[in-house]
């Protein structure tokens, strides 16, 4: 399935460690888009290993959206640039 994956971290005395943390894990799994946006295909055990992942990291203050379709043409948008 396509994913894509935005999050926002709160700017306090952990955010800088957070952010990093939750970089290096989508890095992972996602191609990076811009500052904190990813996209890529996974399967639900990619995707099951990736929530779990970010669980251990992400708090009640900060924010992770993961936007799932079949197939990347249902989430393509009239300004979408991208050549993946």
């Amino acid at each position: 399935m396509y994913i894509i994956l935005i999050y926002d971290i709160t700017a306090d005395k952990m955010g800088a460690k957070i952010t990093r943390n939750v970089f290096k894990i989508a890095k992972k799994y996602l191609f990076h888009i811009q500052n904190s946006v990813f996209e890529g295909e996974l399967d639900e055990v990619k995707l099951t290993q990736l929530k779990r992942e970010l669980s251990t990291h992400i708090r009640q203050s900060d924010s992770c959206i993961l936007f799932k379709s079949r197939n990347k043409k249902w989430l393509k948008g009239v300004f979408n640039q991208s050549k993946r």
